[in-house]
């Protein structure tokens, strides 16, 4: 189903893969590799974009960008605090995260009274709650054949449109407010190579868990882009090649790009936006740094267990062994939540027969939510009934004018008909804001993560429920079978479904569309839970950091960090939101990091802390020049491989906001975690040897003594002196690097965070 190739291969004609040279040569083609790296879609739209003047270091503007009601407010409080008069370029804030206004009393309204004040004032556009989720808008309204947009979502994906989007944490975005660049090197380029055509009963979140289950684990795209290619694709309807897109993210690739087609025109010409389709392929002769194969013909079915979307396995392999794969999961659950109190479950799931009793099927948002998917769906359940009984189907249209298709298509009616529930343009399912399921529920869902939490239950608490995810399809055939499991090639159904028609009336008659055309007179309006960010200090000279969390797991995820759901309605009060800090994976966190910004408090005041003076006497006895006052005391949090997951910057900025000062690692799982650690001026730290990490040489409560830290990062020094201090004063040495920072990335460090940067 899936072969990888990992070494460097040649594409030919948009067919044929060479891969060496040798068999190039002999086909009587003459070029270079570097010729043939440029000959792909990705470097010609990346280097139409970089304004640097080197294609080693890319410096990149984007086209336009996108954000949504958690992160806009903090965006432009930071752009505001550095210097914003007007938005250089379109800005969509859209309205789908906070939508239910459900915590908190007005403050998530206030949110958005705020965000439409910021688009009238700065000249942004604005898209009301529950109009659209913020990927169909763009697709809908702001893609375009190469073009590259960036967005403050982690599932910022609209390669199947011709478009290179990222997801970045919202410090990236402000540089572009503050017409700086996104900075990085050239990215590698990974060929998804596309042959056959999808079986009866696969949708697109099948083939996106093939591809995810198959890389994700060895990190074999991570960082890079994923350029889809090859014969496969011509038999993929655009909505389906959208669906593989977006979870793209999951694999922890940069971005992504697809060739485009008659069938991609086809999309631009329905929204009445012909002029930004055009042909897109690559070279004649195109070299991939790596090949992904996938023959579609030989996709089935596919779920996702908990808890990471790269659990994956065909829906026919668990059904054949429920038992047995299902205790697998618990184990590995068990080790993963860390909280013995809990009792986690899935084998309760298996019936008398055999096959797994499912509590809840949720579609959804950017993935789920597409007039395809829905129309499918409606086909599968024509005539069935979702039952009276605990199990209960939802559907969640990604956009009013996906919606009004619905409807006059007939598809709501069926949908309706047999029972699911028809709710709006919505994305809280995906991150636990909507359809929590029950203590030990199980739902499936065609959405974007199954995080562990990711669903909403609290384990604090004592709950605990699951997600995994599957294709919209396979979740409408587990709802005709009463819950029961089933894959949709199991029963029988049609595809054909009414050809889509869009209406964007919708749009005219409710956003407010105000790109190029600020008020700089406007008032921005404030509600009460809406703070400005707390002043950050520079990089000291020396440091001496507290570990307030340690955290082995293999892969530590952004919700861990800062918890998605409920309080993502405090996400404009970085004070307030920080109190939820790892609150799911050290709740102890919090108080621990207290306890030294307290310290730090007084050092500030000129006061030194009784409580450090024998940590102080084990620092003089390893640097005699050693002075306390010009020392930064904070904390830090080791994770293995932490920042899976979501773009939003608040996974650092919590940290930062409570004293926090730098991360140790042995790799960071994702760029856009790095970045928003370095643009918050935290150090992203990594183990120069990773055996280092098998026998840790800290524990949470010692100190990390960083003697001439400003100095190491002025320098460019590859390597970190760093000593670990345990509670008796014995101290042990051991080297830490900071990786490959640009300049700008040096001086936001130096400068203590990106405000502090654009201000100095």
């Amino acid at each position: 189903m899936i072969e990888k190739i990992s070494h460097g291969a040649y594409l030919i004609n948009g067919e044929a893969i060479v891969e060496n040279e040798a068999e190039l040569r002999a086909m009587g083609i003459s070029t270079t590799k570097e010729e043939a790296k440029n000959a792909t879609m990705a470097w010609s739209i990346l280097s139409a974009h970089n304004i640097s003047g080197n294609d080693a270091q890319l410096k990149i503007r984007f086209d336009a960008m996108a954000s949504h009601d958690i992160t806009y407010v903090g965006i432009i409080q930071t752009a505001r605090a550095s210097g914003l008069t007007e938005f250089p370029l379109p800005y969509v804030l859209t309205n789908c995260h906070n939508s239910l206004c459900a915590v908190g009393g007005t403050i998530n309204e206030d949110d958005h009274v705020f965000g439409l004040s910021a688009a009238k004032k700065y000249g942004g556009n604005f898209v009301p709650a529950h109009l659209a989720v913020i990927h169909s808008y763009m697709r809908e309204m702001m893609s375009g054949c190469g073009k590259m947009i960036l967005g403050s979502d982690s599932h910022t994906r609209y390669g199947a449109l011709g478009t290179m989007a990222i997801g970045e944490g919202g410090p990236e975005l402000v540089k572009q407010l503050c017409r700086r660049t996104y900075d990085i090197a050239r990215p590698e380029v990974v060929g998804v190579y596309l042959t056959g055509k999808p079986s009866h009963g696969v949708g697109p979140q099948d083939v996106a868990l093939a591809l995810i289950g198959a890389t994700f684990a060895d990190g074999f795209v991570k960082n890079r882009v994923l350029e889809f290619i090859g014969d496969g694709i011509a038999s993929l309807p655009i909505e389906f090649r959208n669906g593989i897109d977006v979870m793209t993210t999951e694999t922890t690739c940069l971005s992504s790009i697809w060739t485009t087609d008659e069938e991609t025109h086809r999309y631009f010409a329905i929204h009445g936006r012909e002029g930004d389709f055009r042909r897109l392929q690559p070279g004649a002769v195109a070299y991939y740094d790596r090949i992904v194969k996938i023959d579609l013909s030989r996709v089935e079915p596919m779920i996702a267990l908990p808890f990471h979307p790269s659990n994956v396995f065909s829906i026919r392999e668990l059904n054949a062994n429920a038992k047995d794969i299902l205790r697998t999961v618990e184990r590995a659950a068990a080790e993963q939540l860390e909280t013995p109190s809990l009792t986690f479950t899935l084998t309760d799931k298996i019936t008398s027969d055999g096959r797994i009793r499912v509590d809840q099927g949720v579609i959804a948002g950017c993935a789920g939510g597409t007039y395809d998917n829905l129309a499918v769906a409606a086909n599968i359940l024509d005539g069935h009934s979702t039952g009276c009984d605990a199990f209960a189907l939802s559907a969640y249209p990604a956009s009013q004018p996906v919606n009004l298709a619905l409807v006059r298509s007939g598809a709501a009616e069926k949908l309706l008909s047999a029972g699911v529930t028809l709710r709006t343009a919505f994305c809280g399912p995906c991150f636990g804001a909507g359809d929590v399921p029950a203590n030990g529920g199980l739902s499936i869902r065609h959405s974007t993560r199954n995080f562990p939490n990711r669903e909403g239950s609290k384990p604090s608490g004592g709950q605990i429920a699951s997600v995994a995810l599957m294709d919209a399809r396979s979740i409408a055939a587990t709802a005709a079978n009463g819950g029961i499991l089933t894959g949709a090639n199991e029963i029988d159904y049609t595809d054909e479904i009414p050809a889509y028609t869009f209406d964007g009336s919708i749009y005219e008659k409710r956003c407010y569309f105000g790109w190029g055309k600020p008020d700089t007179d406007a008032a921005l309006k404030f509600g009460p839970n809406i703070a400005d960010w707390p002043k950050m200090e520079a990089l000291t000279g020396d440091l001496l950091l507290r570990v307030a969390s340690v955290i082995t797991d293999p892969v530590t995820t952004t919700d861990e960090l800062i918890p998605s759901g409920e309080t993502s309605s405090y996400r404009s009060n970085p004070l307030k939101l920080a109190e939820f800090a790892l609150s799911r994976k050290d709740p102890a966190y919090v108080g621990r990091a207290k306890e030294v910004k307290a310290l730090e408090a007084m050092r500030l005041d000129g006061v030194q802390a009784e409580a450090l003076a024998p940590v102080y006497d084990t620092v003089r006895t390893l640097n005699a020049a050693f002075a306390p006052a010009k020392t930064g005391i904070g904390t830090l949090v080791y994770a293995n491989k932490p920042g899976d997951g979501s773009a939003r910057e608040q996974a650092a900025s919590c940290q930062k906001v409570l004293g926090g000062w730098a991360n140790i690692a042995v790799e960071y799982a994702t760029k856009r975690y790095r970045s928003n650690l370095i643009n918050w001026g935290m150090l992203p730290l990594v183990f120069t040897d990773p055996a280092e990490a098998d026998a840790l040489p800290f524990g949470i409560g010692d100190w990390i003594y960083l003697p001439d830290i400003r100095s190491a990062v002025e320098t460019k020094a590859e390597r970190i002196t760093a000593y670990a201090i345990s509670a008796d004063g014995t101290a042990k040495e051991f080297a830490l690097t900071l990786g490959a920072l640009t300049d700008d990335e040096r001086k936001i460090i130096l400068d203590g965070c990106l405000i502090n940067y654009y201000n100095s």
